[in-house]
Protein backbone atom coordinates (compact mmCIF):
# COMPACT_ATOMS: atom_id res chain seq x y z
CA UNK A 1 0.00 0.00 0.00
CA UNK A 2 3.18 2.15 0.88
CA UNK A 3 4.49 1.74 -2.65
CA UNK A 4 1.28 2.00 -4.56
CA UNK A 5 0.98 6.34 -2.39
CA UNK A 6 4.69 6.84 -3.36
CA UNK A 7 3.94 5.99 -7.42
CA UNK A 8 0.46 7.99 -7.07
CA UNK A 9 2.28 10.84 -5.04
CA UNK A 10 5.54 10.66 -8.25
CA UNK A 11 2.85 10.69 -10.58
CA UNK A 12 1.14 13.89 -9.03
CA UNK A 13 3.90 15.52 -8.85
CA UNK A 14 5.86 14.94 -12.40
CA UNK A 15 2.17 15.85 -13.64
CA UNK A 16 2.23 19.46 -12.59
CA UNK A 17 5.21 19.94 -13.74
CA UNK A 18 3.97 18.80 -17.18
CA UNK A 19 1.64 21.38 -17.40
CA UNK A 20 3.65 24.38 -16.56
CA UNK A 21 5.34 25.74 -19.87
CA UNK A 22 5.26 28.69 -22.08
CA UNK A 23 5.88 29.95 -25.79
CA UNK A 24 8.15 32.56 -27.05
CA UNK A 25 7.14 34.67 -29.48
CA UNK A 26 10.11 36.20 -31.28
CA UNK A 27 8.67 39.09 -33.77
CA UNK A 28 11.11 39.87 -36.38
CA UNK A 29 10.80 43.49 -38.45
CA UNK A 30 8.53 43.54 -41.02
CA UNK A 31 11.05 44.07 -43.83
CA UNK A 32 8.45 45.97 -45.70
CA UNK A 33 7.61 48.51 -43.30
CA UNK A 34 7.78 51.98 -45.03
CA UNK A 35 11.14 53.62 -45.25
CA UNK A 36 13.23 56.01 -47.19
CA UNK A 37 14.52 55.22 -50.20
CA UNK A 38 17.36 55.45 -51.95
CA UNK A 39 18.08 58.62 -53.29
CA UNK A 40 15.05 60.52 -51.40
CA UNK A 41 16.44 64.25 -50.47
CA UNK A 42 16.87 65.27 -46.90
CA UNK A 43 13.67 67.48 -47.03
CA UNK A 44 11.39 65.25 -48.54
CA UNK A 45 12.33 62.40 -45.88
CA UNK A 46 11.21 64.61 -43.02
CA UNK A 47 8.03 65.97 -44.74
CA UNK A 48 7.07 62.28 -45.70
CA UNK A 49 8.16 60.68 -41.82
CA UNK A 50 8.10 63.47 -39.92
CA UNK A 51 10.95 65.39 -37.54
CA UNK A 52 13.38 62.55 -36.49
CA UNK A 53 14.46 61.59 -32.58
CA UNK A 54 18.27 62.67 -32.88
CA UNK A 55 20.47 63.47 -36.45
CA UNK A 56 24.21 62.97 -36.07
CA UNK A 57 26.16 65.77 -37.88
CA UNK A 58 27.63 64.72 -40.98
CA UNK A 59 31.31 63.10 -40.72
CA UNK A 60 34.29 62.82 -43.50
CA UNK A 61 34.19 62.85 -46.96
CA UNK A 62 31.89 62.45 -48.64
CA UNK A 63 29.83 63.53 -45.29
CA UNK A 64 27.93 61.03 -44.07
CA UNK A 65 24.83 61.90 -41.37
CA UNK A 66 22.64 60.11 -39.67
CA UNK A 67 18.64 60.43 -38.47
CA UNK A 68 16.98 58.11 -36.09
CA UNK A 69 13.57 57.78 -36.22
CA UNK A 70 11.54 54.95 -33.93
CA UNK A 71 11.57 52.04 -36.02
CA UNK A 72 14.97 53.24 -38.11
CA UNK A 73 17.83 54.96 -39.21
CA UNK A 74 18.74 57.03 -42.25
CA UNK A 75 21.97 57.54 -43.74
CA UNK A 76 23.06 60.41 -46.07
CA UNK A 77 25.20 61.14 -48.16
CA UNK A 78 25.16 65.02 -48.50
CA UNK A 79 21.57 65.47 -48.65
CA UNK A 80 20.44 61.98 -50.20
CA UNK A 81 19.62 58.92 -48.72
CA UNK A 82 21.92 56.22 -49.23
CA UNK A 83 20.60 53.67 -46.40
CA UNK A 84 17.80 53.04 -44.04
CA UNK A 85 17.67 50.65 -41.48
CA UNK A 86 15.44 48.77 -39.63
CA UNK A 87 15.73 48.43 -36.21
CA UNK A 88 15.86 45.27 -34.19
Amino acid sequence: MAKLRKLTLLALVLGFMGTATADTLDVAPDENAARPTRGMKQDVVESKFGIPQSRDAAIGDPPISRWEYRDFVVFFEYDRVIHAVIKR
